[in-house]
């Protein structure tokens, strides 16, 4: 599998171009985003390791300029601890996933194995699951052409799921993407979530969307319940 880590900081690119070699994997690297962009169109790589901040043109800009032209190569974000407002531009532009720095170098690899058994299908901009739609960009939601009002962390619930419709997710997945890999708070709040999303997207329109399937997870209905 050939990979490409375009990561500005010396130090960090050339750990993660030996880790990921040492763990079969063909690497090559940028060191600036203009670089990063250019291997990116011109080579197939079956992934992209992309920090957000870089020189002369930044991951969030690289993603959005890639999925502009139709290539979907899933990308891992790097971000800066606690910047979620990169975190949420990276996902709404079409990147895959993300790590916040400093990070465990087997989750790293652990992330990018997940992403490449997924592969790089065409995602949509508007999210569908039957008569559900979402946009992550204007952050509208809509039921059979009804505009349903949802909080941030609803949305961002919502999108989570509708990106992985049809598979179980579990608690601990939802928790670490929607809410922070670091929250200490009650798990449970997915559950209290779980309950606010149904009670807008499905009950008013005798609907099932989001299942619990337990000792697992949640599901959302692909075909929207």
């Amino acid at each position: 599998m050939r990979v490409l880590v375009v990561e500005d900081e010396r130090l960090l690119a050339d750990a993660l171009t030996r880790g990921l070699t040492r763990e079969g994997f063909a690497v090559d690297s940028a060191a600036d985003g203009v670089d990063g962009l250019h291997q990116a169109r011109e080579t197939p790589y079956d992934a992209i390791v992309c920090d957000v901040m870089l020189p002369a043109l930044d991951g969030l800009e690289i993603v959005r300029r890639l999925r502009a032209d139709g290539i979907w190569t899933p990308v891992l974000m790097l971000t800066a601890k606690d910047a979620d407002a990169d975190v949420t531009a990276a996902l709404d532009l079409g990147a895959d996933d993300y790590l916040a720095k400093p990070f465990s170098f087997a989750v790293l690899v652990s992330r990018l194995r997940a992403l490449l058994r997924r592969g790089a299908p065409e995602r949509p901009t508007v999210l569908a699951a039957g008569d559900l739609t979402l946009d992550p960009a204007t952050r509208h939601c809509c039921r059979g052409g009804d505009v349903m009002s949802l909080t941030p962390r609803e949305f961002a619930l919502l999108e989570f799921l509708m990106r992985r419709a049809d598979e179980v997710v579990p608690k601990a997945e939802i928790v670490e993407h929607v809410w922070d890999a670091h929250f200490d708070g009650d798990p449970n709040i997915v559950e209290v979530y779980v309950g606010y999303l149904r009670r807008k997207i499905d009950a008013p329109f005798r609907r099932s969307a989001i299942e619990t399937v337990r000792g697992a997870g949640y599901r959302l209905r692909a075909d929207g319940g």
